[in-house]
């Protein structure tokens, strides 16, 4: 263990301290009992103008939208990546990288806590693999207060989990079968005793699938021309596991225990062929390569609340240590027309520990104002190893040294925040916060023995406005400045070698990307449906970039680059409710514009491009038992700094049948219109390139859901009674 972290501990440790002993010797109140603690996981979003449409879809407060996917059929048999392809705003591509308006750089958290499982290396792998059917909700956060981290330009995704604080125990077994041996299975259960909660879930999901990539391109300046070509099958598990314990001490002290552990193992096995096709006798080779990789997720979490006298005035306790451990390992032969045939052994691995200690104050103050603060502490610790050995023969593999590196990465978070909630008369309401952080970064490039060092102090302001038109309209303002920090490994310059002819590195002379956010909004609601419109206009300046560089022969660099200046701004609406008492619709659609500056050599000149897209769902409760379902979406021609990606789409099925109060039959079917795919394109001065990405989407799967205990099962409802506090 660090000395960092040793110290981050023993200061939680030492303030935790008084107000555990307080706790635990308070004297019990002489009045009556007052009125119980928020569960650990109740909302402390801000409350003021909320307009909540119909129980099953949406729910707008000044700061975010929350969306129930309860009745989101892609959910009970599909991935988090499968759930957010059906939340307005988000958009999840094939190889499950998100993105939020157009802008990738999104923090996902879960229930309110940041998951090293969904950041760095990895993270779209764990969205496609981990199941989504223990998800309750989905908020959306393109501008979040001051209370919450600023990092991810485009904002925060919060997954919530589902919770039950029902007497007695209660529970449900999942299982789902799909096409080649694919299946998914899980078991939930909750049991409340008096003044104690259980909780805790286990889930399984083994996942085949086969993918395709056509990659063609062309250097203008030479006149080379290549084209490589890969299939692929993607075969694993991937195994979640969560207990946790909430215990009211006392009436006005909650203490809680959460455990996680997550672990990913997947095989990979590709065929691929390479061909130089101008000059015509160029270089060709057929590449036979599989690797294992395995992701393991371990964390531990307390919280301890306690409140005062007095509605809101509570005070909590977050303590958390995660760690996590990515490995991926794989051996090769290469076949090469004009050159020596070879074999490969190569890995990739990455360690990570990550402790957080928070503290949150919240007080109500005259004027039925409220006051929120608290201190925010964060030590992370990365450890990469790449390694690469090459020869003749498996049993005459020698080390190369251009493929092996080790990189060391720390870096130190220290932040505090206020902010401040006021309404003016009965109308409208503003929030204001500002949030402080000193971040210190320290890199270690252990082979070529660089050691660097970053540090830098700033302010995060945030504001929101909120104001009700009449009882069926409001309006809302805000602004919020965000940053997006380069990942580790964008900062490590070691090529990390990928095929023959791919390799990736990073750049340490990387700045962090700052981001100021706007939006202007206006909610309309009419009985069971709701409509929203919402203006936006972003800014950023030193935005992180890939760019991709001919290294001649072929073979190609991808690495990091800032661009100058960047803007995007657009219209999104939103609409959902009910056609008819049994038919509901969800549809939203948004007009983004973007324009990017640069002066990076290949980048040079103001690039800008308009995109529509839209997404939409139609439910259809044919009978008390019978339940239908569509949906899908589509995205445009988006923009990139080289380039450009091609519109993607998107359409699924889906059927529930309520054989009995406790038993609940699914299917659904994905891709139906077999047209879900990526492709980008580069079209530089200096590279041309179309990369076509496939996969076999299209599935049918099928899904049963058993509940006991309870009495009989929970209707699916969108419960606004739980919540995540802000991370």
């Amino acid at each position: 263990m660090s000395l960092r972290l040793k110290v981050l501990l023993l200061a939680a440790t030492a303030i935790l301290s008084p107000g555990l002993a307080l706790a635990q010797t308070a004297p019990a109140p002489a009045q009556a009992p007052a009125k119980p603690a928020k569960p650990a996981d109740a909302p402390t979003a801000v409350e003021g103008v909320t307009v909540t449409s119909d129980s099953t879809a949406m729910r707008t407060s000044i700061d975010r939208r929350s969306y129930s996917v309860a009745n989101d059929l892609s959910a009970k048999t599909g991935s988090i990546a499968d759930a957010l392809r059906n939340i307005p705003s988000v958009e999840v591509d094939v190889q499950g990288n998100v993105s939020l308006r157009g802008d990738p750089n999104v923090t996902i958290m879960i229930d309110g806590k940041p998951s090293s499982m969904f950041n760095g290396d990895g993270k779209a792998d764990a969205l496609q693999q981990l199941p989504a059917d223990q998800i309750d909700r989905v908020e959306v956060m393109t501008n979040p207060s001051a209370a919450y981290r600023p990092d991810g330009t485009a904002g925060i995704i919060n997954l919530i989990t589902k919770q039950t604080r029902k007497p007695g125990a209660t529970g449900s077994v999942k299982l789902n079968i799909g096409p080649n041996g694919r299946y998914s299975t899980g078991v939930s259960g909750n049991r409340v005793k008096g003044k104690l909660t259980l909780s805790g879930d286990a889930s399984y999901r083994y996942d085949r699938q086969e993918s395709w990539l056509e990659d063609s391109r062309q250097n203008p300046v030479t006149d080379g021309s290549t084209q490589q070509a890969g299939a692929y099958m993607n075969a694993g598990g991937a195994l979640s596991l969560r207990g946790a314990a909430d215990y009211a001490l006392t009436p006005k002290d909650r203490l809680s225990g959460e455990i996680r552990y997550r672990d990913m193992d997947y095989f990979t096995g590709g065929q691929e062929t390479f061909t130089t096709l101008v000059p015509a006798a160029g270089a060709a080779y057929f590449r036979d390569s599989g690797a294992n990789l395995d992701r393991q997720n371990g964390a531990i979490s307390g919280d301890w609340r306690h409140q005062f006298k007095g509605a809101e005035h509570e005070l909590d306790a977050h303590l958390e240590y995660e760690v996590t451990d990515f490995k991926r390992n794989g051996t090769a032969f290469t076949d090469n027309n004009l050159s020596p045939d070879f074999y490969e052994a190569f890995g990739f691995g990455n360690t990570q520990d990550r402790a957080n200690f928070k503290l949150d104050y919240t007080r109500p103050l005259p004027g039925e104002a409220k006051l929120k603060t608290g201190l925010d502490l964060e030590t992370t610790s990365n450890d990469y190893d790449n390694h690469g050995a090459r020869g003749p023969s498996t049993d005459s593999l020698a080390v190369v040294p251009a493929l092996t590196n080790r990189f060391l990465y720390d870096q130190d978070v220290y932040a505090g925040y206020v902010t401040y909630e006021r309404p003016f008369g009965d109308d409208f309401t503003a929030l204001a916060g500002l949030r402080a952080e000193q971040v210190d970064i320290h890199t270690n490039q252990v082979t070529s023995v660089q050691k660097d060092a970053n540090s830098y102090f700033r302010l995060y302001p945030s504001l929101h406005l909120g104001y009700t038109l009449s009882q069926t309209q409001t309006l809302t303002a805000n602004y919020s400045r965000r940053v997006q920090r380069p990942q580790p490994q964008d900062l490590n310059p070691y090529p990390v070698y990928i095929d023959p002819k791919n390799f990736a590195a990073g750049n340490p002379d990387l700045k962090p990307q700052v981001t100021d956010s706007y939006e202007l909004g206006w909610q309309y609601r009419k009985g069971p449906n709701s409509y929203l419109a919402t203006a936006y206009y972003r800014e950023s300046r030193d935005g992180v970039t890939n760019v991709t560089r001919d290294l001649g022969d072929g073979t190609f660099l991808n690495t990091r680059e800032n661009l100058a200046k960047s803007r995007n701004g657009g219209l999104e609406l939103v609409a959902n409710g009910k056609l008819t008492p049994k038919l509901s619709y969800n549809i939203s659609g948004n007009a983004y514009w973007n324009e990017i500056q640069s002066t990076t050599p290949g980048l040079a000149g103001t690039r800008e491009m308009t995109t529509l897209s839209g997404r939409a769902s139609l439910s259809w409760q044919a009978t008390p038992k019978d339940f239908f379902q569509l949906n899908g979406f589509t995205s445009g021609k988006r923009l990139t700094p080289q380039g450009y990606n091609e519109p993607i789409s998107l359409l699924n099925l889906g059927y529930r049948r309520k054989v009995t109060d406790k038993l609940n039959f699914v299917v659904t079917a994905n891709d139906v219109l077999d047209s879900f795919k990526n492709v980008g394109v580069i079209d530089t001065p200096t590279l041309k390139q179309r990369v076509e990405r496939t996969g076999n989407v299209r599935a049918v799967f099928f899904g049963f859901t058993y509940s006991f205990g309870g009495g009989k099962q929970r209707p699916e409802q969108f419960d606004f009674g739980t919540g995540a506090a802000g991370g």
